[in-house]
């Protein structure tokens, strides 16, 4: 039960990221402030 439901939220979490971004070298680029946000923090 809690795995389908990670996976639905999962699912929805790459939609809206992938609709936030008109391409595929966007979706890239937000990948890599992600990574740069985390590290910052870390």
């Amino acid at each position: 039960m809690h795995i389908r439901t990670l996976a639905i939220l999962l699912i929805a979490a790459t939609t809206i990221g992938l609709t936030g971004c008109n391409t595929i070298a966007g979706f890239g680029q937000d990948i890599t402030d992600s990574a740069r946000t985390v590290q910052r923090v870390l």
